[in-house]
């Protein structure tokens, strides 16, 4: 019984492990962004960066991981919504830091692996010799590796934006966040046609 229950756990385990690691996952990722910026062929570079995103970052979890405890108490339609906002923000403010990065030299300088997580470093160093450590924190999702943080020079992406949130949710209200968020990717967005049109 005891052989029996192991030899199943192994079975078990390796059906559930992904094909792909953490790193290999965030670098293909990453080289294949660099090579969309590099190729002048893509008719959309956007749109396929944000492809390519969408595949390696777990925008679900970094969306509830964000609004913490004030996420409950929403409903679904509300989770729903929210969860569309704030990927659109993160999507840009990826984009931005990618296209600052291009043209720079990336290093993967490790990766640790624990059970369902990782965590995933890199150095970009720009032209004039300056670094920007980059952290990737993973977790293992429909049978993946996916990003649910980022942490740059120390900074996480999740925290910085948990902190903002629950300012303005705790001195305002929700729906004052929900606006200020649909406000921004209004804003957004039409920068970023009047830049086409240029």
């Amino acid at each position: 019984m005891g052989k029996a229950f192991a030899a199943w756990m192994m079975v078990a385990t390796a059906l559930a492990s992904p094909a792909t690691g953490p790193r290999e996952a965030v670098e293909s990722a990453i080289v294949r962004v660099m090579n969309v910026f590099q190729d002048g062929e893509v008719r959309d570079p956007r749109a396929e960066i944000k492809k390519i995103a969408r595949q390696l970052f777990d925008f679900h979890e970094m969306t509830r991981r964000t609004l913490s405890r004030h996420w409950a108490a929403r409903t679904v339609e509300e989770q729903t919504e929210f969860a569309a906002l704030f990927t659109d923000l993160l999507e840009r403010s990826y984009l931005t830091r990618i296209e600052g990065f291009a043209g720079e030299k990336l290093a993967f300088t490790g990766e640790a692996i624990d059970g369902n997580y990782a965590t995933v470093k890199s150095r970009v160093t720009s032209p004039r010799r300056t670094e920007t450590v980059l952290e990737y924190r993973l977790h293992v999702r429909d049978g993946r590796w996916r990003v649910y943080d980022v942490l740059i020079d120390g900074v996480s992406f999740v925290s910085t934006y948990r902190s903002q949130f629950d300012r303005i949710i705790t001195a305002e209200s929700y729906g004052a966040l929900v606006d200020k968020l649909r406000r921004k990717v209004f804003d957004t967005t039409v920068a970023e046609r009047g830049k086409q049109r240029l």
